[in-house]
């Protein structure tokens, strides 16, 4: 099975036994805000630049467009995107979803989960965090590429790497992140304080990486 349709699977169960009410990280979206979230993004071109463009009149119309998806009841919505994209979306194709899906919903699972009292980390088997590597050693460089400090990310677990994503300034120093790829790519696309892992370096440095404003 393709690491993003077991996700895809995972995020539906998740998302159901929280409910739609519950919290998620990304403030101020609830758990059914979120999925319709993950319903726009697969279904509906004519909304995707509003989520990637910092246009108003783009951003309205993708706000509305979820807006009412989520006006769906729950199950509902869930259960479409538990279905996943139409047969004519590109990431229905294996070979294209499973590199471009694996990171979106392994981040939005942990939204979910990660909002909630006593969370624990989720455990992903082998094949998902060697996707996760894989899509960090590629985009991280994009989003530590504003990094006050070098960044250097080094896997740990059953997947293992080291790759720099970011070269240190001029007379300035480096710190090294080590954890699991899912934490490392939790910390690259923004989720600094829910990633677990090590940071190394000097605290100056440390302080400054943990202030860099990275997308989310």
């Amino acid at each position: 099975m393709p690491t993003d349709t077991a996700l895809r699977h995972l995020v539906a169960a998740t998302a159901t036994a929280l409910g739609p009410e519950a919290p998620t990280l990304c403030t101020p979206w609830d758990v059914r805000e979120l999925v319709a979230h993950l319903v726009v993004r697969e279904s509906r071109p004519d909304a995707l630049p509003g989520i990637g463009l910092d246009v108003p009149a783009l951003k309205r119309h993708t706000a509305g467009v979820q807006a009412s998806l989520a006006a769906l009841p729950f199950e509902e919505l869930v259960a479409r995107f538990a279905s996943g994209p139409p047969r004519w979306w590109p990431t229905r194709l294996p070979a294209i979803g499973e590199p471009a899906n694996t990171a979106e919903l392994a981040i939005h699972h942990e939204d979910m989960v990660r909002a909630q009292p006593g969370w624990a980390p989720t455990e992903l088997d082998r094949r998902t965090q060697l996707v996760l590597w894989r899509t960090l050693t590629t985009v991280g460089r994009l989003h530590y590429r504003s990094a006050p400090v070098g960044v250097v990310a080094v896997a740990e677990g059953e997947v293992h790497g080291r790759v720099a994503l970011r070269g240190p300034r001029p007379g300035g120093g480096t710190v090294v992140l080590r954890g699991t790829p899912l934490e490392l790519i939790l910390h690259a696309f923004g989720r600094t304080g829910v990633a677990r892992l090590r940071a190394e370096g000097t605290d100056a440095d440390i302080e400054a990486l943990t202030g860099h404003t990275r997308a989310a």
